[in-house]
């Protein structure tokens, strides 16, 4: 007998259980899958050095930063404006850096990437919290977190300032929301204090209070039950510290030397420059191509064709967002891009350059969450199902991966960086000395001198060509040459930095000369500037080891390798030691000038005489 067919039961509807369980459980998952996807892609930063442009000045030449974090170092930190900033969290977590991983620059850029991949996971919880739109939300998040415009505040170690800053800021956003939802002095308290925290990271952020008012219109939407009177009194306190942090860094940009003033670039250029800035700013979002470090102002000015063709689009941009209103988003996105855009826009001109991709950081957040809201709202509109989208989201990740990778390809090590920017830019003359110091590195100095000289040629009144210049014929036994060239760098800048560095250099000019008087006098206007320009006190060892007076010679060579450890510094303490009888010690010098370079002949020879 034939048993009966059992009949087919249909399986029971699926239903999201276990991880997927919770919006709370959902958002943890896609954080994860958003920091993961991250680090996955800016991995070969953690293989990159350190670049020969302001990392010198952030970690590797910076005695305080070197130390590693100790309360003398937080005091410094909170007191300096070290780099024309005043930025005391930036310094203490580069301070941090160096306790853990010394000079090991995969350390250092682990970090920054690390903090990339959490602002890109806040940056989606933000929108996800604010819109409840997970869809968009992600978009942004995965636009922000790849596009190759941010390779720049990652890849570059001195742009921890960039990714740190816009942590806080986004921290402060999402405490923001949270005061929204039921506001309190305690919770107002605490999104004061993260908004402190990003303008001590970088100031770049002062517009903080204008983009939580824009936010107030869209999405939490506050102004049903709020007057615009009542909101703007509301950011008042934030407001003050906006201020606040301005005058502070205008102060600290100016005693720095970074500040230039209307001869140099006139109201009109700044001006113009801008309109030209903002739209190069979209097409580089929306044509990643030909990023570099440095976009110099043009030397022959900015033709006016394309500052009209600039203002066409902005225009356009302008008058297409108010006539879609209604898509609040439209209007939000484009003046958080043009608003957080101001501080460094140009018309108050710091620095050299005419643009720099680090600054559309978060300026482009705007323009992702325009873009990323509106193909949603066009997906509902014409009921394209979720497949299609993801695998629109997918497709635009994964180019934007390709761009990103080939990007961080370039800054892999100084000459790949500097060719490039060469190539990308014209007439970059930061770029010509930066490569000249990459070529040094590599002691091609012939190949050098000629880009120094190129620097020079572009910008006459540019301090560090000639401060190269100087370096190059002093090397070469052309101490008057050397001497002039040092002397117009310190007519051409005001950045004590620069100064420090060109006095002491000018010194070992004038010793070379044997003008003792006046090598003194540079030595110690170096040290006026900079109190740990190490080779000033080098200079004024021999000057004193000259003398006969040997433990102050001896002093001022310690003092010399306690801030840079260099070969010749050992070998001029060993000296003086030797000198003074004190052989132990001196040979204790000795060896560690061979540790720095044990192909030395001198101090192979003056360990084999001392050793016992």
């Amino acid at each position: 007998m034939v048993a009966p067919a059992k009949k087919k039961v249909p399986p029971p509807p699926f239903k999201p259980e276990g991880l997927f369980a919770s919006p709370e459980k959902r958002n943890v998952i896609v954080c994860l899958l958003i920091v993961v996807a991250t680090l996955l892609v800016y991995n070969p930063v953690n293989r990159h050095p350190f670049v020969n442009y302001d990392d010198t000045g952030y970690v590797t030449d910076n005695l305080h930063v070197r130390q590693g974090l100790s309360w003398d170092g937080i005091v410094w930190a909170f007191t300096t404006t070290e780099q024309a900033n005043w930025h005391p969290l930036t310094w203490i977590s580069h301070e941090v850096d160096s306790s853990l991983f010394h000079l090991n620059p995969a350390g250092h850029h682990f970090v920054n990437l690390l903090i990339h991949a959490l602002n890109a996971a806040l940056l989606f919880l933000v929108l996800m919290w604010g819109t409840k739109r997970l869809g968009a939300s992600l978009f942004v998040a995965m636009l922000f977190a790849l596009h190759p415009i941010n390779v720049e505040s990652v890849a570059w170690i001195a742009e921890r300032k960039n990714v740190l800053s816009t942590l806080f800021f986004l921290l402060a956003l999402a405490q923001y929301g949270w005061y929204a939802a039921k506001p309190s002095v305690q919770r107002y308290l605490a999104l004061v204090v993260l908004f402190a925290m990003s303008l001590m990271a970088k100031p770049m952020m002062v517009t903080f209070p204008f983009v939580l008012l824009l936010l107030d219109w869209w999405p939490l939407d506050r102004l049903k039950e709020n007057t615009i009177g009542k909101l703007v009194l509301e950011k008042i306190p934030l407001l003050t510290l906006s201020i606040a942090s301005s005058i502070i860094t205008m102060i600290a940009q100016q005693a720095g030397g970074a500040t230039r003033s209307t001869l140099q670039f006139s109201l009109g250029v700044r001006i113009e420059n801008a309109i030209v800035a903002y739209a190069m700013y979209l097409w580089k979002m929306v044509w990643p191509t030909r990023l570099a470090p440095m976009y110099p102002y043009p030397v022959d000015g900015i033709p006016a064709w394309q500052v009209l063709v600039s203002l066409i689009v902005l225009l356009g941009i302008s008058g297409f967002v108010f006539v879609f209103r209604e898509k609040r988003y439209l209007l939000v996105g484009w003046l958080w891009f043009l608003g957080t855009l101001v501080p460094v826009i140009g018309l108050v001109q710091v620095g050299d350059q005419a643009m720099a991709d680090r600054y559309a950081y978060v300026p482009l957040i705007g323009i992702f969450v325009m873009i990323a809201f509106s193909l949603a709202d066009l997906a509902c509109a014409r009921n394209i199902g979720i497949a299609p989208r993801a695998i629109v989201i997918a497709g635009i990740s994964l180019a934007l991966c390709f761009a990103t990778y080939r990007q961080l390809g370039y800054w892999s090590n100084n000459l790949y960086l500097w060719s490039h920017t060469l190539a990308t830019t014209q007439n970059n003359f930061i770029a010509e000395n930066n490569m000249g110091g990459a070529l040094l590195l590599g002691s091609h100095a012939e190949e050098a001198h000629e880009h120094f000289l190129r620097a020079s040629q572009i910008n006459p009144h540019d301090p560090m060509s000639r401060s190269n210049l100087g370096a190059y014929a002093q090397e070469h036994g052309d101490l008057r040459q050397a001497v002039d060239e040092y002397e117009t760098t310190i007519r051409e800048t005001s950045d004590p930095a620069l100064l420090a560095s060109t006095y002491a250099n000018l010194g070992g000019a004038y010793r070379d000369l044997g003008d003792d008087a006046k090598a003194l006098e540079s030595y110690t206007h170096a040290l006026q500037l900079n109190p740990n320009q190490f080779n000033a006190y080098l200079g004024l060892g021999r000057l004193l080891e000259k003398e006969g007076k040997l433990e102050d010679a001896i002093a001022n060579y310690s003092r010399s390798v306690a801030i840079t450890p260099s070969e010749s510094g050992y070998l001029r303490l060993g000296h003086a030691l030797e000198q003074a009888g004190r052989r132990t010690e001196a040979l204790a010098a000795y060896q560690e000038a061979l540790k720095i370079d044990p192909d030395s002949a001198e101090a192979q020879s003056a360990v084999a005489r001392l050793k016992p």
